[in-house]
Order: C-alpha cells, then sequence, then structure tokens
C-alpha cells in the first residue's frame, strides 16, 4: 500500500507531465527550489511556475513510475518518460528525483533534484 508521500508523487509527476498547473503549484512550498542537474537551480514558487510553464508539452507524453521510496522528509521517485511530437519521432528518458518536504505529515515539497537522461527507446 502506498504512502500518502508517495501518493502524492504519483499524483504531482502525473500533473507534472499533463501540464496540471493547479496541481503542481498547489504541492510545492512558496520557497521551492528545484536542481535539474546540469542546469540553473530555479529558486521560489515564481521561478519554479515559470519553468513549469515553458516545458515542451507537444504530441504524446508516457509517465511510468517505477520506484517511490519516501522516508521522513524524504523522498526518491524513479521512473521513464516517452514522448512522441506531432511528427512520430519519438524519444525516451530514464529519471530520478530526491525530494524533501516542508514538514513530515502533510508536508508540501520544499526541494527536487532531478537526474534525467535521454536512453534508446
Amino acid at each position: 500500500m502506498a504512502t500518502a508521500k508517495g501518493k502524492l508523487l504519483q499524483e504531482f509527476n502525473e500533473a507534472f507531465i499533463r501540464g496540471d498547473k493547479e496541481i503542481v503549484l498547489n504541492s510545492v512550498t512558496d520557497d521551492i527550489k528545484w536542481n535539474m542537474v546540469g542546469e540553473d537551480e530555479i529558486r521560489g514558487k515564481d521561478e519554479f511556475e515559470k519553468a513549469f510553464q515553458e516545458m515542451p508539452r507537444e504530441g504524446k507524453t508516457e509517465l511510468t513510475v517505477k520506484t517511490i521510496i519516501t522516508h521522513g522528509i524524504t523522498a526518491a521517485v524513479e521512473g521513464t518518460i516517452h514522448t512522441t511530437n506531432d511528427l512520430e519521432e519519438k524519444k525516451g528518458y530514464a529519471f530520478c528525483e530526491t525530494y524533501r518536504f516542508n514538514k513530515f505529515k502533510d508536508g508540501r515539497i520544499k526541494e527536487i533534484t532531478t537526474y534525467i537522461i535521454e536512453v534508446k527507446s
């Protein structure tokens, strides 16, 4: 059975892929920090919202969450993303994200570190 944090992270990742701004922004704190390894760190909800809005969302995207691990105020999610654009070009990505919540019970996401690489589909 999934934990409350596990359910929140599953829903957060699905909403992120769908472009559901309301769920995504309600899941993070105002002082969110998002470090996409190899990119600039995003700080604060305004920057986070801007980065979220700028994510490409053309074609079809499939998310598969393989593993969710939660412990205290920390968590990790591992999975894959497969995209197919309007020209039927396919790309695959493997990702792992670590999360830190602002509090143990009913917390919101305070920090995200994302590791993502393109893989052969």
